[in-house]
Order: C-alpha cells, then structure tokens, then sequence
C-alpha cells in the first residue's frame, strides 16, 4: 500500500511543469515492470513513454465499441483475431485499441495490427495524434470514429513519419477495409438509433 501512495505521488509531481522538463521517459520493459509489481494506476496507458489516465468511457463509446467488435467478428470470422481495448506493444507506448491479427501468432501482447480502431466521442485531437503512433508501428489501416461528426476518419499507408492517405467518410458512406478484404462498414449503421445525449452518460 505504501509503494501505491509513493507512485500516486511521483506521478502528481510529475504534472509541474519544472519536474516534466527534467522527466525522463518510461521504457515499455519498465512499464510491464510496473504492471507485474501492480504499481500501475487503474485506467491508464503508455504513450510516448508517459503514462496517461484514460477518459472514462461514456455509454454512447460503449455501444459504439460493441457494434464495432460485433461488425468484425462477423466479417473476419474465425481468420484473424479481433481484440477490444487490448494492449498493443509498441516502441515507446502501449495503447490499448481494437486490433485484428491472426491470435495462434502471437504468444504476447501483437507489436503491430492489420487494423486498429478508436471511438471518439470526447478526444478527438488526442485519438488524430495517435495516427503517427501506429503509423509508426506498421498499422496498416487506423479508423477514428468520429461522433461529433457522425463520420470514419480513415488512414492508409503507414510510413515513419505518418499515413500518407487519409480520407473521413461521412454519415451516407461506407467504409471498404483495404487491410482486411471483404469488411465493409456502413457509417449510418453504426451510428443509427444512438442519441446525442447518451454522450453525456458515463459508466
């Protein structure tokens, strides 16, 4: 209990601006480190070597998550391996995505994904900043789910300094996964019979 305290307060100090630019980044080893001591906050991930509280999740992102995991499942099958909010491990972060891959690969946590999706209701800037993460990574293909714009932002041909193709497909759409033949998304579906005021809720 008392080691919990000591990190609560070393990630509190942390937040002023003298300490973050003395701060060092926290290795992806050390961050399993943490995790295997239980010494890691609840709802938090690495990014670019920080740890980062996660948004708690509003019943508008829950379903949208479902529907989403629901739609994979159904057009993947039993070819890949479809996560929802699972670690992937990258160089310097270890968000927490959903992401497809073949699961009889793997025996950690995937370094990379043919598609990686994030649900944005209320993080929009935070999720678009993700983008050169997993192109980073190699991901082939990123879906933002943009609720504010009831729309698909989509990011295709990952290099080391970003997607070079980016395109949002809009609420009459729909979305032909490039990295995944055969999965098609249509926006309206996805979003239809959610109302703008499950946004508000949290769960």
């Amino acid at each position: 209990m008392g080691e919990k305290k000591q990190f609560r307060g070393m990630i509190d100090l942390l937040t002023k601006p003298a300490f973050q630019k003395r701060a060092l980044p926290l290795s992806v080893a050390a961050w399993h480190g943490l995790i295997t001591k239980n010494l890691v906050p609840k709802r938090s991930e690495l990014i670019r070597g920080m740890i980062v509280e996660k948004t708690p999740k509003s019943i508008l992102h829950v379903k949208l998550v479902g529907r989403l995991l629901q739609l994979l499942q159904t057009w993947v099958g039993s070819t890949h391996w479809v996560r929802k909010e699972d670690p992937l491990t990258l160089t310097d972060s270890e968000p927490e995505s959903d992401v497809s891959g073949h699961e009889t690969d793997y025996v950690a946590h995937p370094a990379t994904a043919l598609l990686t999706v994030e649900v944005s209701v209320s993080t929009l800037e935070e999720d678009r900043e993700m983008a050169l993460i997993y192109a980073e990574a190699g991901v082939a293909e990123f879906w933002i789910v943009n609720v504010r714009q009831q729309a698909i932002e989509v990011y295709r041909e990952p290099t080391p300094a970003g997607y070079i193709k980016v395109e949002s497909i809009p609420l009459e759409g729909t979305v032909v996964c490039e990295s995944l033949p055969g999965v098609r998304v249509a926006v309206r579906e996805l979003f239809e019979g959610l109302v703008p005021g499950e946004q508000a809720e949290r769960v």
